[in-house]
């Protein structure tokens, strides 16, 4: 199965982005992928946290939501949303949902991010939980391919990265893919994004699609970008090595996925 993990640099437009996003599905689905992801807040990095609110749409409505929809069965692709703030119990706070979209165009599972990212230095501040409410529930979903293969997707975002139990229960209950769309700062990306990535891979024996922001924002937020496909082996095998909008494509194959599992047996050999 070939698939697209899909960088962008989104803005606080909204329509902008929308544009933007529909034209890198496009062009995936054109190269041939069957399961393509977008980035965390594809659809719009606002000038301040609250912009969130003024753009969150009910679960299940909504013109992001809808062209998502579109998307998908125009081009007759499984696709990640990235993430689209979603209304919470709240009326101050949003989730930070990433949504799964059928090749027919339905809202087939949704991941309410968990862990929310904080961060401080003497120049940076990031505190998401000040308008994101957390989610509580892992996901792991199955999808079949064009030609009938069966795979498992473990749902995750951003920083659910720095959380290895998270993708335990995911392999734990089956997982062949682990999703990551993600907005990783430049400081931490840099330090962090690659390593985590493929431990995650490695640790897990599963694929790896990380779809990131990556490069300087209208709001002054650099993005470390980078989006990349990791195999089980921890092998990167595709990613976006320059900044701004672009796509990293690269073909799964469940054959090599049991060939590792079976020489290096480490689900198995579980003890805790």
């Amino acid at each position: 199965m070939k698939v697209a993990v899909l960088q962008m640099v989104s803005t606080p437009d909204v329509a902008a982005n929308l544009e933007a996003a529909q034209y890198l599905v496009a062009q995936a689905a054109q190269q041939g992928a069957q399961l393509v992801v977008l980035p965390e807040y594809f659809c719009g990095m606002g000038m301040h946290d609250t912009d969130k609110l003024s753009w969150c749409e009910t679960f299940g409505d909504g013109p992001i939501q809808q062209a998502l929809a579109r998307w998908a069965a125009a081009h007759a692709v499984w696709l990640i949303g990235g993430t689209v703030p979603l209304k919470a119990q709240r009326p101050d706070r949003v989730r930070n949902t990433s949504l799964l979209f059928s090749p027919e165009g339905s809202l087939v599972a949704h991941y309410d991010k968990i862990h929310l990212f904080r961060f401080s230095t003497e120049h940076e501040h990031y505190d998401e939980s000040i308008v994101i409410e957390a989610g509580h529930v892992p996901v792991v979903v199955p999808i079949t391919d064009r030609d009938g293969g069966a795979w498992k997707l473990g749902m995750s975002i951003c920083y659910d990265l720095r959380f290895p139990e998270l993708y335990r229960l995911h392999a734990v209950q089956g997982a062949d893919i682990l999703l990551a769309p993600s907005a990783f700062t430049h400081t931490t990306g840099q330090a962090h994004w690659e390593v985590l990535l493929r431990a995650r891979a490695i640790e897990n024996q599963c694929w790896m699609l990380a779809a990131a922001q990556g490069g300087h924002h209208t709001n002054g937020r650099l993005t470390w970008g980078h989006s990349m496909v990791v195999d089980p082996w921890g092998q990167v095998l595709a990613q976006c090595t320059q900044q701004g909008p672009g796509m990293a494509c690269a073909v799964l194959d469940l054959a090599f996925l049991r060939q590792v599992r079976s020489r290096l047996p480490a689900l198995e050999h579980r003890v805790l």
